[in-house]
């Protein structure tokens, strides 16, 4: 989705740290990072990348978050990355064997919410892309992450794992799903306005004859409403609606007078030379 927006700053808001644990590919790191942007994360922190840091490769598919990019930090091991955080949790598509708490990630942006809104230090902790993260690490961590995902194809990438823990965090520490923009209602329809609305669609149907058996049309009538009352029209999409209702009235009154004028309904046919009735566009009277 595009709609990156150059005049909005940047918000700083305190947020978790992401921390990447020896990352292999630079490719990977740009779009971790691109990722954290997206969703107002702004603090990287690398545990020995494979390839060293800075990374062209990283610059290159960072796409514009070049906020996030040049405040990276680099640690030469995990224990000096997550020293000044209190909460740490281990994102992993693997059970482990130990005593580690198990949660998902809709709990794990509530807790973080929770946590760094008390003022308090947290992180995420994401593996390497080949095997993620061994059984040290995760000791190292309050409790383990894992998603919901298929367990026949359980491997997620660094950028996609940080998207969802992202979204989670800002989805818990705004209160909600609260959305950047929001579509136009338009100014609601008036009660009244959509009372007059059926009555001026009953109207039509009755000239048209639509309710062909007298006993059935209240309940005929309570259905179309009853429909017509959950499209909730705006007052824009109801006079476009009595605009339509119009028009089909006044194709029918023609209908009628050009019937009229012909000799009305049940005229026979005009006949061709060979005696066979007036063809139509479909040819119906045309002999075989």
């Amino acid at each position: 989705m595009a709609g990156t927006d150059s005049s909005i700053k940047n918000d700083f808001s305190p947020g978790p740290v992401v921390i990447l644990c020896e990352p292999q590919l630079g490719e990977n790191i740009g779009t971790a990072i691109r990722a954290m942007a997206n969703f107002g994360l702004w603090e990287l922190r690398l545990v020995n990348p494979r390839e060293g840091w800075p990374s062209k490769k990283a610059e290159a598919a960072s796409t514009k978050a070049g906020h996030v990019l040049e405040r990276v930090k680099v640690f030469a091991t995990l224990e000096e990355a997550i020293g000044d955080l209190s909460l740490v949790y281990a994102t992993t598509a693997r059970k482990r064997d130990m005593f580690k708490p198990v949660i998902g990630p809709h709990e794990a942006g509530n807790r973080l919410a929770d946590h760094i809104g008390a003022g308090q230090g947290a992180g995420l902790l994401f593996g390497r892309e080949r095997w993620g993260l061994n059984n040290d690490e995760v000791a190292l961590c309050d409790a383990i992450v894992t998603l919901p995902v298929e367990p026949a194809f359980a491997s997620l990438n660094i950028a996609q794992a940080v998207l969802v823990m992202a979204y989670e965090w800002r989805r818990a520490s705004q209160g909600g799903e609260k959305l950047p923009f929001s579509g136009n209602p338009g100014e609601p329809a008036a009660r009244g306005d959509v009372i007059r609305m059926f009555e001026h669609l009953e109207n039509a149907l009755d000239r048209a004859g639509f309710f062909t058996v007298e006993e059935k049309r209240p309940s005929m009538v309570q259905n179309l409403r009853t429909m017509l009352t959950r499209a909730s029209f705006n007052q824009q999409e109801l006079r476009t609606f009595r605009g339509v209702i119009s028009s089909l009235e006044r194709a029918h009154e023609r209908g009628h007078e050009r019937g009229g004028k012909d000799g009305g309904a049940g005229k026979s046919p005009k006949k061709n030379a060979d005696g066979n009735g007036e063809k139509n566009l479909t040819g119906a009277g045309k002999s075989e």
